[in-house]
């Protein structure tokens, strides 16, 4: 695996000088019939100027001599390097990818529709060009690759808090998929800023019948949370009834107030009075 490092290279407009000035040399030289003189003053120029490079702002260039890795150029504007010299320019600016709408199966096994958009750089011009083929690909190959193992480890959704789950916990879900990602492509000399999910659905073929699965798992989680509340609240009652000994009352008694409680208060509907206008045991 390489290693970037600084290639040979000199200030540009010295170098542009330095051309002009061996241009008029071998001119003049050839002009008072020193063509020796004149010969090795166009060489020089020429290949000096073989090596002017134009780098902008947030950009690497990556040289390569016969084969060789000579080095990478960072500093912006123009410089000379290595004379007949391969020279790739490499973007180091932040970019997008917009990853498709990938059909994958959560952990419980159903169908789900997902995409994410990745937001990385090139931080290694030489690992981007020389370990890797075509590191733009790479990167859209591997996001969907990560997105892909990263929804086959949760659920889609539960209403049990026991568990983490791509739609209730998406920053969770985010942060690991970011840390997939890294792994997968500092090979590439990529680091990935943000990963952050754009689209989580059911497939659509059973789009409604886990609408149903949703309606029907939040009416009974509900229910249960109701029921829980009714007999905690019965059971204050009954306890505080009993304490300030407003109503000693018997088993029996006892069951069929707490019957009717709950049922005042799990209904659905407003419970209608019953006025006992005899004892309370008739």
């Amino acid at each position: 695996m390489l290693r970037e490092k600084d290639a040979w290279m000199m200030n540009g407009y010295v170098g542009i000088v330095a051309i002009i000035v061996l241009l008029g040399l071998g001119a003049f030289s050839f002009y008072e019939a020193h063509f020796v003189l004149g010969a090795i003053s166009l060489l020089v120029a020429i290949v000096l100027g073989s090596g002017i490079t134009l780098i902008q702002p947030n950009q690497s260039v990556v040289v390569i001599f016969l084969g060789k890795y000579m080095g990478s150029i960072r500093k912006e504007g123009i410089v000379i390097t290595v004379p007949f010299s391969i020279r790739r320019t490499i973007s180091l600016r932040v970019r997008n990818f917009n990853s498709k709408r990938l059909k994958v199966n959560d952990v419980n096994g159903n169908p789900i529709e997902i995409a994410a958009v990745i937001v990385f750089k090139v931080v290694d011009a030489a690992r981007a060009v020389f370990d890797v083929d075509q590191y733009e690909e790479f990167v859209e190959i591997q996001s969907e690759t990560a997105i892909r193992a990263v929804a086959t480890n949760y659920p889609y959704d539960t209403f049990e808090d026991v568990e983490l789950t791509l739609r209730g916990n998406a920053e969770e879900v985010s942060n690991q998929l970011a840390r997939e990602l890294q792994d997968r492509l500092t090979v590439a000399g990529v680091d990935v800023i943000e990963a952050r999910l754009t689209h989580l659905a059911y497939s659509t073929e059973i789009a409604q019948a886990m609408l149903q699965r949703q309606q029907a798992s939040a009416i009974i989680a509900a229910r249960k949370q109701i029921v829980e509340g009714a007999v905690g609240m019965v059971q204050d009652a009954i306890e505080r009834i009993e304490k300030d000994g407003i109503v000693d009352l018997d088993e029996e008694r006892r069951a069929v107030m707490i019957n009717n409680l709950l049922v005042s208060i799990v209904s659905d509907h407003g419970t209608q009075p019953v006025i006992n206008t005899g004892s309370l045991y008739n």
